[in-house]
């Protein structure tokens, strides 16, 4: 795909694959600027049902207008019949690479996090639920701005009910051909427990997946961790994380959000 000319898009690099999609980084040569490109995979292509649906998350999703909220820019096809999305590209690195296996400073984390649930709040009044809140699918730009990005798995609130999320591992998104209820789409890491066993989910899976990056933020190691997906997908439905990891300067106002949001039991979680 690098140097391929898509309508008065050039790609110019690749910058990641998941279950929902190759994204390439590329020059609009007629704004003269950076985007970023992220095609409809291919399990899908030959889907009219979800080309459709695709299409709808694009218009829902390009009501976000909001700066912690990577933009949408289009929906196009090239001449192969590929869709695409043209999505704002934003520099610097993920929350995941900021974080590694080290705690953030208090203030930075905080920061972040206010930033992330600015853009959830954002998503959440226009009815988007994004469903794979992860540190990998947040970026923080040089100026220190946080971007949530990816909504492949965003549900619109009234739209597929038996839609849930998906995933196997603390590892990049994974997805089946067709999502339905029993079938679950994400990481297995940042999932909530409604989420990890099927059932159709709202925006409190999106706070769960919060009070999971923010304990990371903080503790320098995932809330949920296991040896495999179902090792992870078991701690998320049976276990508490380890509060004894989060350093002694976290106050208890911080500490009593993150069990308020990490509720096993939706109808308790902080809102």
């Amino acid at each position: 795909m690098i140097g391929r000319r898509l309508a008065h898009y050039e790609i110019t690099a690749h910058l990641g694959s998941g279950g929902m999609g190759d994204v390439y980084q590329a020059t609009d040569s007629k704004l003269d600027r950076t985007v970023a490109l992220k095609f409809l995979p291919q399990a899908f292509a030959g889907d009219p049902d979800r080309s459709a649906r695709f299409a709808r998350e694009a218009k829902a999703l390009a009501a976000l207008n909001h700066p912690n909220i990577a933009a949408i820019h289009g929906l196009d096809d090239g001449e192969g019949g590929e869709r695409f999305l043209v999505m704002e590209f934003v520099p610097g690195s993920t929350l995941a690479d900021r974080i590694g296996r080290t705690p953030l400073p208090l203030d930075e984390a905080l920061g972040i996090a206010r930033q992330i649930a600015e853009a959830l709040e954002a998503a959440h009044d226009k009815g988007v639920v994004h469903r794979d809140l992860k540190p990998a699918n947040v970026k923080i730009t040089p100026e220190g701005q946080v971007k949530v990005l990816d909504f492949g798995l965003a549900k619109l609130a009234g739209g597929d009910a038996e839609e849930t999320g998906r995933a196997l591992s603390n590892s990049p998104t994974l997805s089946a051909p067709m999502t339905r209820a029993g079938v679950v789409l994400g990481t297995a890491a940042y999932m909530s427990p409604e989420q990890a066993k099927g059932r159709s989910v709202d925006r409190r899976a999106d706070l769960f997946a919060f009070g999971c990056v923010l304990y990371e933020m903080l503790a320098g190691r995932p809330a949920f961790e296991g040896e495999s997906a179902a090792d992870i997908l078991s701690c998320v439905l049976q276990r508490e994380p380890d509060w004894t990891r989060l350093p002694s300067s976290v106050p208890p106002a911080v500490r009593q959000l993150l069990r308020l949001c990490l509720e096993k039991d939706p109808r308790k979680r902080r809102q």
